[in-house]
């Protein structure tokens, strides 16, 4: 900070009120004038803040603070307060430039008061004030090389987008977006190979099956050790080869229902329902997958029976049709059996409910028949029971009834395979207008 190039007039000492020292001073009263000052008795003169005594001359006047004003009835100011502040000059003094500070000691007359937030200052106190300049007009920024050299500076080469790409868009004729992933469109083929891989992975198909086989082969070859007399005659046959079948099919029920009713327990359903929305397309690849284990399960095991009561029992040889209703219908009966515990598994929805409906419809018919036999009334009822019942189609199929009359040959495959259509398209009725 520089002294001021022009002349400052000498301060002129602050009369001092004739109180006792360290008494506060009276305030006057609003609107009343101010009494003269009386001079200081022991204030010593304050002295200028120039480097070097300047001439006396007359002080320029100064211009209006933009601070606060001052209020009434502040407490006033000790003589010789120190004020830093800086000024405009006067437009007619030459050689000072705009916006100049200066460094000035200036009395406060007495009763002056502060400003509301300032408190009572001491004598000597310094108190540095900026006034505001002028308004100037607004002016346009100066000229930066180093922007505008940036902003001149050449651009990175962009990326070539392809003309593909180009193409795109709601204007274009090619897609959005084309994914490097091939893409297909889903068929019956998925379908089929997803229902492969959750019939194979579950447990409930090794047991189900297992147990189906064992029961079928097993009781097969006992029959076949007790019938072996070299002085008993079968006839047909291959007439008592279907017992342990019969035991086996109670092993193929549950596997039907549990292919789609299972997921509907689990909540597999909505995902499954989700990758293919298509619901016919499902039941019918779970259709297809559980008709063809089943029937390559079933046939394999009832061939294998069927070579041993061939090679092991005494009587006529079977013909042609015998052997493939033995070996090739018994497996297709079984396999058209577990797609009609399928359908009745995709109306109920519940395994307990369709197992426990499927085990009546096997069993139930043969024993209320057993009960009704004993009323002449209720005898041909019982007895059409007994001809279309499960038990006695299946022996139908070996030409071994329980009774003579009924199905007999392909008759009972043909009347299972017209009630399992009448059910399967109950189902895909279903599945289409329920929800999941």
């Amino acid at each position: 900070m520089t002294s001021p190039q022009q002349p400052q007039p000498q301060p002129q000492p602050e009369p001092h009120d004739t109180a006792a020292p360290g008494a506060a001073a009276p305030m006057p009263p609003a609107g009343a004038p101010e009494p003269p000052a009386q001079p200081p008795a022991e204030q010593p003169e304050p002295r200028p803040l120039a480097a070097h005594p300047q001439p006396e001359q007359p002080q320029a006047p100064m211009p209006p603070q933009a601070g606060p004003a001052p209020q009434e009835g502040g407490p006033a100011r000790e003589a010789g307060t120190m004020m830093l502040q800086a000024q405009q000059p006067p437009a007619a003094a030459p050689g000072k430039e705009a916006g100049t500070m200066m460094l000035q000691a200036q009395a406060a007359p007495q009763g002056a008061p502060l400003p509301p937030q300032g408190a009572p200052k001491d004598a000597g106190t310094m108190t540095l004030q900026a006034q505001q300049p002028p308004a100037a007009p607004p002016q346009q920024p100066p000229y930066q090389p180093q922007q505008a050299a940036h902003q001149q500076a050449p651009q990175p080469p962009q990326q070539q987008i392809p003309a593909a790409w180009q193409a795109a868009g709601p204007g274009g004729g090619a897609p959005a977006y084309v994914s490097p992933i091939p893409v297909r469109r889903t068929n019956l083929g998925h379908a089929l190979a997803s229902e492969w891989t959750k019939i194979r992975s579950v447990r409930s198909t090794m047991w189900t099956l297992g147990v189906m086989i064992v029961l079928n082969v097993g009781i097969g070859l006992m029959i076949a050790l007790l019938l072996s007399d070299p002085y008993r005659t079968a006839d047909p046959l291959l007439g008592s080869a279907w017992l342990g079948l019969l035991l086996g099919t109670l092993c193929v029920i549950p596997l039907g229902v549990l292919v789609i009713s299972s997921e509907y327990g689990t909540g597999m359903i909505r995902t499954t329902f989700t990758a293919c929305p298509s619901r016919g397309r499902v039941l019918t690849a779970k259709a297809i997958v559980l008709f063809g284990l089943t029937f390559v399960i079933t046939t394999l095991s009832t061939t294998l029976v069927a070579v041993v009561h061939a090679g092991m029992l005494n009587g006529p040889a079977p013909t042609g049709d015998q052997w493939l209703r033995a070996t090739i219908g018994s497996g297709l009966y079984v396999a058209v059996l577990s797609l009609l515990a399928l359908g009745a598994g995709a109306l109920l929805r519940h395994s307990a409910g369709a197992i426990s409906a499927m085990l009546g419809l096997i069993l139930l018919p043969m024993l209320l028949a057993v009960f009704m036999m004993t009323s002449e009334s209720l005898r041909p009822v019982a007895k059409a029971m007994i001809e279309y019942s499960i038990p006695n189609s299946l022996g139908a199929l070996y030409d071994q009834p329980f009774l003579g009359s009924g199905p007999s040959g392909w008759q009972p495959l043909l009347i299972l395979v017209g009630v399992t259509a009448v059910v399967l398209g109950g189902a895909y009725a279903a599945l289409e207008k329920r929800d999941v």
